[in-house]
């Protein structure tokens, strides 16, 4: 649980705060608090809702444990970076509202149910994760709810550069079809988690070879003839050959 009333919490929000009224477009609390304050967030506070023109998040090396809903309403999010927060092991689904956030830097390895290692999800029947406050809204619809009325569910989609674990608050069935399809080789619908859930058979290696790709180029080093010819490579030959260049 975070301690909301430590002075860690309330630098963090009158960092926040000024953030807002400043206008600026960079949110990195590390900065702000030093490294023994910020080692005292494991949230962050719902008022980041007011960060209306901050493009880029960073909480590298963070202790987070998870990020509250209203990370939706961060209008301008241009670029999420937790990177090594390997506490951090799902995202909200409202994150998927940030319609102009095209980059970001997750320590995948854990997530839940990444290709990596699949790592189990926690089952959510009579156990709903919580957020601050008593209410919450639905994630699709944004209608105002309390936790026994949520349907809360895993779904994994894109997020940015990643695929990611996200939790959804539902307040009906016709909210939870509205939902879209997962990607391919995760599990392909919304789901409760617990140990019999079915992953994907894919392990890492697995993985990669299946995404294996193969492209064509126009080799001008080595010429038969002098004639061009077009060699296939493997995408990760490709890098290589390209390296050695």
């Amino acid at each position: 649980m975070q301690d909301r009333k430590a002075p860690a919490w309330k630098k963090l929000c009158e960092y926040i705060n000024h953030l807002a009224e400043s206008g600026k477009d960079e949110f990195v609390p590390r900065e702000a608090l030093g490294d023994e304050l910020f080692s005292q967030i494991y949230t962050l506070p719902e008022s980041i809702r007011k960060l209306k023109k901050v493009k880029k998040i960073g909480l590298y090396g963070s202790n987070l444990k998870r990020i509250p809903p209203e990370i939706g309403e961060m209008e301008a999010l241009e670029y999420f970076d937790p990177y090594t927060s390997y506490d951090l092991h799902w995202l909200p689904y409202e994150i998927t509202n940030c319609k102009n956030l095209i980059d970001s830097r997750i320590s995948t390895r854990a997530l839940y149910g990444n290709y990596k290692n699949r790592m189990g999800f926690p089952r959510l029947n009579h156990n709903p994760v919580r957020y601050g406050g008593e209410t919450l809204h639905c994630s699709v619809c944004k209608k105002a709810i309390s936790y026994e009325e949520t349907n809360q569910l895993w779904i994994t989609l894109w997020v940015a550069t990643d695929i990611v674990p996200l939790l959804v608050n539902t307040c009906s069935n016709e909210c939870e079809e509205l939902l879209p399809k997962p990607p391919e080789d995760y599990v392909p619908h919304p789901h409760k988690g617990g140990a019999d859930l079915k992953q994907s058979e894919l392990d890492e290696w697995g993985y990669i070879q299946k995404h294996y790709q193969e492209v064509t180029i126009t080799d001008t080093a080595d010429k038969e003839d002098s004639k061009e010819k077009d060699v296939k490579f493997p995408l990760l030959k490709l890098v290589r050959k390209i390296w050695e260049k």
